[in-house]
């Protein structure tokens, strides 16, 4: 069994009371909706973080930008072989 952490978090009271009526009629806990919607949600919140932090490194001049020619240059391709 995986261990858990107990977490308190405050909704609106609109989402409470749409939470309620979801696990009352489908008797199973708030916590496993709770639970639900922040493991579908945190990988993309993460993803989106990440894409933020590298676009702050290319304006803070941090982050070494290649050209689409230098790429290719590197990777060994000609423009005949891409085109």
């Amino acid at each position: 069994m995986v261990s858990t952490y107990p977490l308190t978090v405050r909704v609106p009271i609109g989402l409470a009371e749409r939470l309620d009526v979801l696990a009352k009629r489908t008797r199973r806990s708030k916590s496993v909706y709770i639970r639900e919607a922040i493991e579908a949600q945190l990988d993309r919140i993460e993803w989106e973080q990440g894409i933020l932090e590298q676009v702050e490194s290319i304006q803070n001049g941090q982050a070494v930008l290649s050209s689409l020619d230098e790429v290719r240059q590197r990777l060994g391709f000609s423009l005949d072989e891409v085109s």
